[in-house]
């Protein structure tokens, strides 16, 4: 729809818009890098992922996101790095995140406490003339395509056990506001508004091979309603995980994660809409491959549940 393509551009750079402009992905919990930089070498090994989003399937314009990251500890197991691409496309608009992560991990009794911060920059794109308008004089559509290059830095806190986890995290904190600074142009500056995550799980162990794992995550961003994930997945043999979340005001998700080797394994949900989207659109699919690798994968006796 037309009308998706103008909100999209509208959201990008208007001075007074306020919206949850991080990228959102269903299966969150198997990925924690893209929530939070102090995930960063939280696991024994390399753990490397890549995911696309397609969002509100039918409908024109609608939201497509990819991701790839990796992470990994040191050799001391003290220090974590990771890397990660993230790439979202919506109507005319395009928005790629390249951000590396470092989280210094401090034993705290049975689990580890994790302090991590990230850096990179957001490449902005909207090409213009694929838009549909009617005041042939407007500026702000007398270039074909918009583009700009915006740094910024992220921080975030993440406690961990071997069921149990929580963190809480500011991906981006760098505030664009266009409207509140004299030195930026307005058809050049996009609007970034502050985004907070909240995120928290525990593992319960109900027999050697059947494991239960409910999960919370709460999205917090200034002037719009806060967002909560609630999810819970049952893990069988080790091996397949099948789950399920609700959305509030948004979508309920269906989930599954397949151990295909010790090393790879392969995911995928699908959103049903609960919003006026579901008159015209099927819903959402998300698929993820994940791949880890290092000295200790082979040996390890339990799986990392998170």
């Amino acid at each position: 729809m037309k009308t998706l393509r103008i909100l999209a551009l509208f959201l990008i750079i208007s001075a007074t818009a306020q919206a949850q402009q991080h990228p959102m992905v269903s299966q969150y919990m198997f990925n924690g890098l893209l929530l939070n930089p102090a995930y960063a070498g939280s696991k024994d090994y390399v753990s490397t992922a890549a995911l696309y989003r397609k969002q509100w399937v039918d409908f024109k314009g609608s939201p497509e996101t990819q991701t790839i990251s990796i992470h990994g500890p040191l050799k001391n197991r003290r220090m974590g790095l990771g890397f990660s691409i993230l790439n979202d496309h919506i109507g005319v608009t395009n928005r790629t995140d390249f951000m590396g992560s470092y989280a210094y991990h401090i034993p705290t009794g049975r689990g580890k406490l994790a302090l991590g911060l990230q850096a990179g920059a957001t490449y902005f794109r909207a090409k213009l003339t694929d838009l549909i308008y009617w005041d042939q004089d407007d500026e702000v559509f007398a270039a074909d395509i918009q583009s700009n290059l915006l740094p910024n830095a992220g921080a975030g806190i993440y406690y961990y056990s071997r069921n149990f986890y929580a963190g809480l995290s500011v991906p981006q904190l760098l505030d664009y506001d266009p409207g509140k600074s004299l030195s930026f142009d307005i058809k050049q500056v996009p609007h970034q508004t502050r985004h907070y995550f909240l995120h928290t799980g525990y593992v319960i162990e109900a027999s050697e091979d059947f494991k239960i794992k409910p999960s919370v995550l709460v999205k917090y961003v200034p002037n719009a309603p806060v967002e909560v994930d609630m999810n819970v997945n049952f893990l069988f043999n080790n091996i397949f995980w099948i789950g399920g979340s609700y959305r509030t005001n948004d979508a309920v998700v269906a989930l599954v994660e397949y151990q295909l080797t010790r090393k790879l394994r392969l995911g995928y949900s699908y959103d049903f809409t609960l919003t006026e989207l579901k008159n015209y659109s099927s819903g959402s699919h998300e698929i993820m491959l994940g791949y880890d690798f290092g000295y200790d994968i082979m040996k390890m006796k339990t799986p990392r549940y998170f």
